[in-house]
């Protein structure tokens, strides 16, 4: 047993081919593993901007759209409800957007109607506290809830109350405004929401 040759190309053949079939073995298994990693069509198209036409949105009225599982209020503002805004300051929490708030509105938004333009409001429609679905109640009246209302949101799970321009009235369970979230007019009559003004440009 001793005198054995031992054929050293044979065993370098071995080594050689056991390595190659590892290695292609270590391959196959990370393509699918990586690739698993990567979003789905579904989870793509979620993420995905989403573009509105405004033009059968009459003024006082508001459309919701889906972006993100989010819904997005789009509301075309009157004159008497923009007149409304600074006649409720005193009684928010963020009236300038410039507290707590900062971050609930691109920069191009922190302005008083927490807009692009101040007859469209675009707000994510999720209320601050919890995550219901506020109420949109625009009379100009008084309401249960508030009798100085002068239009706004109303959140029915705990109170929560929100001016025409998403901000948050003080005293309620809410800590912030509503959010604004990212958007750009295409045209006069189309925005897409998702996409900031100069990611567009």
């Amino acid at each position: 047993m001793a005198n054995e040759v031992v054929d050293h190309g044979r065993r370098r053949f071995l080594t050689a081919t056991t390595a190659v079939v590892g290695g292609i073995g270590i391959v196959s298994a990370a393509v699918p593993f990586i690739k698993s990693w990567e979003p789905s069509a579904r989870a793509k198209a979620a993420g995905a901007p989403v573009t509105q036409s405004l033009a059968k949105i009459e003024a006082g009225q508001m459309l919701t759209v889906s972006w993100r599982s989010l819904p997005v209020f789009v509301l075309n503002r009157t004159p008497a409800q923009l007149a409304t805004l600074p006649m409720v300051d005193s009684r928010l929490v963020d009236p300038k957007s410039n507290g707590a708030s900062s971050d609930q509105q691109p920069k191009y938004a922190q302005n008083e109607g927490r807009s692009i333009k101040p007859e469209w409001l675009v707000i994510v429609g999720i209320c601050t506290h919890l995550g219901c679905v506020p109420d949109f109640v625009p009379e100009i009246k008084p309401e249960p809830f508030d009798p100085n209302w002068k239009g706004g949101f109303y959140c029915p799970c705990h109170k929560s109350r929100y001016d025409l321009a998403g901000r948050v009235f003080s005293g309620v369970p809410a800590p912030k405004n509503l959010q604004v979230p990212p958007y750009h007019f295409i045209d006069d009559s189309t925005i897409q929401i998702g996409v900031d003004p100069k990611e567009a440009g």
